[in-house]
């Protein structure tokens, strides 16, 4: 994912990142562009009384193709949105969960890096398997890596109930985080598994394809030259539309603008291992006395 500051608008209008349109689009515009100026050179250099053709049919037209791509483009930023919603509930359950076993077990207990090292690798793991990143070491092919470390994960669990090192209540309370880790996954794998239907996208495809190839011969006997311009820039603008949207509506890829799941990943990794492994501060019972008393004595 791509770090910018939305304030900078010099700094952004004049910067060029290798995943912006314009330099995926350049070999498609410059065909526009040729196919444009031969229809304008026919028109204004061959032709006697040149190409007698009408705009109101196209800017029609144009109306409805914007509000194609509108819908296409947010139903594409909802998905991202969606999958950033799931990834912000991982890390608030992963630390949920963290901070009730810190709370229920004792400061060295045995289990406290297992139960860390579990929750911490169930984001790294969930973060390969929406990006298909193929079976880690140790691993067979075909396993699902996330339910894999739920399952173990849950195991942990059950069994400290059953030696009695957490009460029933202590079980109840951490069944809401432990269920939640596989509704997450599932929700990820739903927005990953299920597309923009085919048709619908092929569709604007060619709604945008027979706009910009009939656009020349509308305006070129208006503007002449000038129509290789407009038509190559409106045909950037379109097509760019489309590009991202292609991009986003699968947030776990690795595009610049997929979400950031192997930094999240780490984080979660990081705040786990601060909870559960850290060393509990041991305050005196004098303490607030000890603070009260400095404070009057500061007192002039």
């Amino acid at each position: 994912m791509i770090n910018y500051n939305p304030k900078s608008w010099w700094g952004l209008i004049f910067k060029f990142h290798k995943s912006d349109t314009f330099r995926r689009l350049l070999p498609a515009m410059t065909t526009v562009a040729l196919f444009t100026g031969a229809v304008a050179y026919v028109d204004r250099d061959l032709l006697p009384e040149g190409l007698r053709g009408t705009n109101q049919v196209h800017s029609l037209l144009g109306f409805v193709i914007s509000l194609l791509l509108v819908f296409r483009t947010n139903t594409a930023y909802e998905r991202w949105w969606e999958g950033r919603r799931q990834w912000g509930t991982l890390v608030n359950t992963s630390r949920n969960l963290a901070l009730k076993c810190n709370a229920y077990l004792r400061p060295d207990h045995p289990s406290r890096p297992v139960i860390a090292r579990h929750i911490a690798a169930y984001a790294s793991i969930l973060h390969d398997h929406l990006r298909e990143a193929g079976p880690l070491e140790g691993r067979p092919a075909g396993v699902h890596g996330p339910n894999l470390i739920a399952n173990s994960l849950i195991g942990e669990i059950d069994r400290l109930h059953r030696d009695g090192d957490l009460t029933l209540v202590h079980y109840l309370n951490l069944n809401g985080e432990l269920t939640s880790l596989t509704d997450i996954c599932g929700a990820c794998e739903r927005i990953k598994k299920t597309p923009i239907p085919y048709s619908y996208s092929l569709f604007i495809k060619k709604f945008i394809f027979v706009y910009i190839v009939t656009m020349p011969f509308c305006f070129v006997h208006e503007f002449g030259y000038w129509t290789i311009l407009f038509t190559t820039f409106v045909f950037f603008v379109l097509a760019s539309l489309e590009l991202i949207a292609e991009e986003i509506e699968n947030p776990f890829g690795d595009d610049a603008n997929d979400l950031p799941t192997e930094e999240l990943a780490k984080t979660i990794g990081a705040n786990v291992r601060a909870i559960l492994l850290r060393k509990r501060a041991v305050v005196s019972s004098d303490a607030p006395k000890h603070a009260a008393s400095e404070s009057r004595a500061s007192t002039p």
